[in-house]
């Protein structure tokens, strides 16, 4: 079986492609490193700005 090829995404594009994956995902996850070991932690819903996450405003 062939080795699928991926087409190259043009560098104007990136910001919009990641702000839709962000936009669509249903629960949020953390990416972190322990060491060399690789972790995906589930996390509660956040607010974000872009790609800066913030804190849920206490008033809310």
């Amino acid at each position: 079986m062939p080795k699928p090829t991926s087409e190259p995404i043009p560098p104007e594009h990136l910001v919009r492609l990641a702000l839709a994956v962000l936009k669509d995902a249903r629960f949020p996850f953390l990416a972190t490193l322990d060491g060399d070991q690789p972790c995906v932690r589930p996390v509660s819903p956040v607010r974000t700005d872009r790609f800066t996450v913030c804190r849920p405003d206490p008033g809310q």
